[in-house]
């Protein structure tokens, strides 16, 4: 087989997500489609709108063969880390391939600039300290930084897309030097667009927008008709769409009840955001208010997600310091292709394949674990909130059956 690796969030499944995965087939020449996806919280400090074993459903209607977890301690880091957690995973899982979403769609730009780094990678580290003591957040220091060092600026890093692509690029080079690297273009909407597209092809942030406003119907024809009916069965059956708002009043209690002192022993709780944090809760009527009384240049509002993520689940520095290495494959689910491959690469991975969880494994582990229990305390339906606190346990693999003419 040649199996080609993507990483993912799909926060839901939408037709671009779609199109990724056919092309990423397509220009690899691959036959297996191997996610890493992140589990209950996302890269930007977000709660996934759907349980992941329902994100892995929704994958594997729609062409993917094998999804497995990017564990917490990569899924809710900045780009870098992020990057280097998935791109270690998907070297595990046997890709020969990866292939990612950029702004042109140019690999060379991305290796152009690896190469330019590499030569001038003093100045730009200082360039990036210069910035961050300006008061620039960390993503933006170091856009500015990488624009300013290639002057014409063949990419923008600004762009969410690009800077991801290229910290998988310098992962690749660092960590899986025999995986090939490619690139699509991104179709249609950009990352962030709150609107629908009329091409359907639109944004995720638009499409659970339109989610949140009551409106699900709006979004049939943007995601693949089986995201639309899982969708539409989750919420018939008692599931409920997560957002930051959901987790208010957990995060009022404990931002009230906490001490300074143990606030501080949160991972990326620095500067004394935490009394910021203290006084805002005291204050605020909301979270979107909550969020406007914190947020500054310096704290962007993705770094405070960020910081929240690991307060409601109490994940410290030492925790995720201690997490730098992947050390397992959580396998979310497979079609009967990713089953074949991964009987083979069982006799050859080189950490443990995980479908069934056990309580006595590794740390990692034990952090996803305690991410999917925070991620249910969000619910309001308590019989719903004790399925999912204990999905982790009682929820085996999804198992997909492809049927003639569906990949």
């Amino acid at each position: 087989m040649n199996p080609v690796g993507i990483v993912v969030e799909y926060n839901p499944f939408h037709n671009g997500h779609l199109f990724h995965a056919s092309e990423s087939l397509k220009k690899s020449e691959g036959d297996l489609l191997i996610a890493v996806m992140s589990g209950s919280f996302l890269q930007r400090g977000e709660p996934a709108i759907v349980p992941k074993h329902l994100r892995a459903e929704m994958a594997l209607s729609s062409g993917v063969d094998l999804v497995f977890e990017l564990p917490y301690a990569f899924a809710t880091q900045h780009a870098s880390i992020f990057a280097e957690g998935a791109i270690r995973l998907l070297k595990h899982a046997g890709c020969n391939n990866v292939c990612f979403g950029s702004e042109d769609g140019n690999i060379r730009s991305f290796t152009d600039l690896l190469q330019l780094e590499q030569t001038n990678n003093k100045d730009l580290n200082l360039k990036i300290k210069e910035l961050m003591k300006e008061g620039y957040s960390y993503p933006a220091a170091a856009a500015e930084s990488y624009n300013q060092l290639t002057e014409s600026s063949s990419m923008d890093l600004s762009r969410p897309n690009n800077m991801l692509g290229y910290q998988y690029i310098k992962a690749i080079h660092e960590f899986a030097p025999d995986i090939q690297p490619l690139t699509i273009e991104r179709t249609q909407s950009d990352y962030h667009d709150p609107d629908l597209h009329a091409s359907k092809i639109s944004s995720a942030t638009s499409i659970r927008k339109q989610i949140f406003s009551g409106s699900i119907h709006s979004i049939e024809e943007h995601v693949p008709p089986s995201t639309f009916s899982l969708l539409k069965q989750f919420v018939n059956n008692g599931g409920e769409l997560m957002n930051w708002a959901a987790y208010w009043p957990v995060l009022q209690h404990r931002l009230l009840t906490a001490s300074a002192e143990e606030l501080q022993q949160l991972y990326e709780m620095e500067e004394g955001i935490e009394h910021r944090l203290m006084h805002a809760a005291i204050e605020a009527e909301s979270f979107s208010d909550f969020m406007e009384k914190v947020k500054t240049k310096r704290y962007t509002w993705t770094r405070i997600q960020r910081i929240l993520t690991h307060l409601i689940t109490n994940t410290s520095k030492e925790e995720m310091r201690s997490q730098r290495d992947p050390s397992y494959l959580r396998l979310l689910g497979m079609t009967e292709k990713g089953r074949e491959h991964l009987r083979s690469l069982k006799k050859t991975c080189e950490i443990p394949i995980i479908a069934n969880v056990n309580q006595s494994i590794a740390p990692m582990l034990s952090t996803d674990l305690k991410a999917s229990r925070a991620y249910a305390s969000g619910y309001t339906n308590t019989n719903e909130k004790s399925k999912l606190i204990q999905s982790d346990f009682l929820r085996p693999p999804v198992y997909h059956k492809k049927t003639n003419g569906n990949h």
